[in-house]
C-alpha cells in the first residue's frame, strides 16, 4: 500500500529526478535524518510552490519591463496567464504605480501559489494587450493583431498557446501557424541559459 502511495504521488517524475530528489533529499542537513515523504522528494525536484511563485513573479516583472503592455503575451506557464487574467489582464497590470508594485507582486505570488497546489485549472492562451484590445475593437483592424510575445522558453509558451482554453471573454482569434512563426520571443536572461 505505502509503495502505491508513493507511485501515485511522483509518477509524474521520471526515475532519474526521484532519484536526485532522494539523493538531495538525504544530503540536506536540516532534514536528511528523516525518512522522506513523497512531498519531500517533490520539493527538492521542483522546489516549494513560494520558489515557483517568486520565479514566476521575476519572468513577469521583466516582461513589464521590456515588453510593456501595448503588446500581447504568451507566457511558458499556464499558471501565469491564468494569474494575470484573474488579477485584470496584462493590460491591467501596466496600470499599477511602482508605489503599488510590491503589493502587486504579494497579490501575484499568492494567487500563483493557490494555482499550483489546484493543479488542474484553465488558462488563457496569451494576455492580449493594448494594441490588439484596440483593433480587436474595430473590424477593419481585425487583421492588424499582431502575434503575442513569447515570454520564456519558446517551445512552452507554444505549448500554451495551444492547449490554452478559450472563454467567452476571450476576442483573441486562434494563431495560425504562419502567424505563430511571426510572433515575437522574449529572450531568456543570460544567467537562466547558462
Amino acid at each position: 500500500m505505502a509503495l502505491a502511495l508513493w507511485w501515485n504521488a511522483l509518477k509524474q517524475y521520471d526515475l532519474p529526478a526521484v532519484r536526485e530528489g532522494l539523493n538531495r533529499h538525504m544530503q540536506n542537513p536540516d532534514t536528511g535524518q528523516y525518512m522522506p515523504k513523497p512531498a519531500d522528494v517533490i520539493k527538492f525536484i521542483g522546489g516549494t510552490t513560494q520558489d515557483g511563485a517568486l520565479l514566476a513573479w521575476a519572468k513577469v516583472d521583466r516582461a513589464v519591463r521590456m515588453v510593456g503592455t501595448y503588446q500581447s503575451v504568451a507566457f511558458d506557464d499556464p499558471a501565469i496567464n491564468a494569474v494575470l487574467q484573474d488579477m485584470g489582464g496584462w493590460i491591467a497590470l501596466g496600470t499599477k504605480s511602482e508605489d503599488e508594485w510590491p503589493f502587486v507582486a504579494k497579490e501575484f505570488e499568492n494567487r500563483y501559489r493557490g494555482y499550483r497546489l489546484r493543479g488542474e485549472f484553465e488558462f488563457p492562451k496569451w494576455l492580449p494587450g493594448i494594441a490588439e484590445a484596440h483593433n480587436a475593437q474595430s473590424p477593419q483592424n481585425a487583421q492588424r493583431i499582431e502575434p503575442p510575445v513569447l515570454i520564456g522558453d519558446p517551445v512552452k509558451a507554444r505549448q500554451v498557446l495551444l492547449m490554452g482554453g478559450s472563454t467567452k471573454k476571450d476576442a483573441a482569434k486562434q494563431l495560425t501557424d504562419a502567424e505563430f512563426k511571426g510572433a515575437l520571443m522574449l529572450p531568456e536572461p543570460a544567467e537562466a541559459n547558462a
